[in-house]
């Protein structure tokens, strides 16, 4: 676990009437926040200082000091997120996670971001490669964790197999670095990832992948909370809400070159905030 001082004591102010911490909350002076940080560039560590970075670090900072606390990030394993929020390990998710129907069955989301599946190959593919469709019956990578592969096995039976093409052949990776890296190899014939990393992917490896298509899903990223906590939820909506109507929202997001993933309010569950 490492505690990372996201506002300084001259920052420690109480909160706006619009965002302010539930009591509790307030009391303890900090949020125990899960995160993975291996899906840049929404959470990573920058090589040379080993320093925390990406949109959800930046965005996470900027919501603590609009509520007037600290965060300590909590580096755990994606797929234990949902439990150690459940049991009161972490206090919320921010990590790069879709708010996905499934998910709301056991958390509620305050969405911050648009997303989506997309296909991607290497540059030594891309003369077969060239249009979505040219990866019916090929080798085809993504994250097991995430909810990609079941999601790319419907597209498959709509525009493959319903147009009597062989169907993707899904490979689950373990996270979309082990993807890269198998098709890197030759070992896949392209991969999947969230559409949001990808312009980042391209500049930081030319000449190396090439992005097919548009993206074939429509998702939003969401912050995390526990159902037991609406009034945790509610604080950082409204805390998002100000840093959008302020400009710094928009100035996190133009700094990773993200700007047309972001929304213009702030969601819950997918739906506007009442």
């Amino acid at each position: 676990m490492l505690k990372l001082l996201l506002c300084a004591s001259a920052c420690m102010v109480a909160a706006t009437a619009h965002a302010e911490l539930p009591a509790k909350f307030a009391e303890k002076g900090k949020l125990v926040v899960a995160n993975t940080p291996n899906y840049p560039p929404m959470e990573y560590r920058d090589p040379a200082t080993n320093e925390l970075m990406g949109v959800d670090i930046d965005l996470g900072a900027a919501l603590a000091k609009q509520l007037g606390t600290e965060i300590e990030w909590s580096e755990i394993g994606f797929e234990q997120m949902v439990s150690s929020l459940n049991t009161g390990r972490v206090d919320l998710i921010l990590s790069g996670m879709s708010d996905l129907p499934a998910r709301r069955e056991t958390m509620d989301f305050v969405d911050y971001m648009r997303s989506g599946a997309q296909f991607y190959t290497s540059t030594k593919n891309a003369a077969e490669i060239k249009e979505m469709t040219d990866f019916c019956g090929k080798k085809v990578g993504m994250s097991r964790r995430t909810s990609f592969p079941d999601e790319a096995a419907k597209w498959s039976a709509a525009n493959c197999e319903a147009n009597g093409k062989p169907a993707l052949e899904i490979v689950g990776t373990e996270g979309s670095a082990d993807a890269r890296t198998q098709l890197k190899q030759g070992r896949l014939d392209g991969a999947v990832q969230g559409s949001e990393t990808l312009p980042y992917l391209t500049e930081l490896e030319p000449d190396t992948y090439v992005i097919i298509g548009e993206p074939f899903t429509e998702v939003y990223q969401g912050i995390g909370f526990s159902k037991q906590e609406p009034e945790l939820r509610d604080a950082f909506a409204a805390a998002l809400a100000e840093l959008i109507k302020s400009g710094e929202y928009k100035a996190i997001f133009d700094k990773y070159k993200l700007a047309g993933s972001m929304v213009d309010a702030p969601l819950i569950n997918g739906e506007a905030v009442k």
